[in-house]
């Protein structure tokens, strides 16, 4: 599979989203731009209690590392600050939330391997 990296990253979120939904995760909000980052993936939680701000990061080969290496401790902060001024502009959302990374792993050769890793900031 020779896909660009935006073609990449955009299969990996939609295959992300729909990994989500089959665990009962409600999809929020997709792509949520601000001036020094985006949050890829905003869902509330099964139970609807934890609003949930997820970062995808999908990758072809291992050669510059897994998907979770290319989460850096600044990429965190950035994210945090997002999910931070998300939650205070959107109102009537749960109290709690945490952030969540989704590893997608594509191979031309085999369906694609997905990982959900919850709490990523601790």
């Amino acid at each position: 599979m020779n896909l660009s990296k935006l073609q990449e990253g955009k299969r990996g979120e939609e295959l992300a989203v729909t990994f989500l939904k089959t665990l009962g995760y409600l999809i929020l909000d997709r792509n949520f731009r601000l001036r020094n980052g985006e949050i890829d993936i905003v869902c509330l939680d099964k139970e609807r209690r934890t609003l949930v701000f997820v970062e995808v990061k999908t990758r072809s080969s291992d050669e510059f590392g897994s998907p979770l290496e290319a989460i850096t401790w600044w990429k965190l902060k950035a994210l945090t600050r997002a999910a931070q001024f998300y939650k205070i502009s959107h109102r009537g959302l749960p109290d709690q939330m945490r952030i969540d990374a989704v590893l997608v792993q594509l191979s031309g050769t085999s369906d694609p391997t997905i990982e959900h890793v919850k709490n990523i900031s601790g």
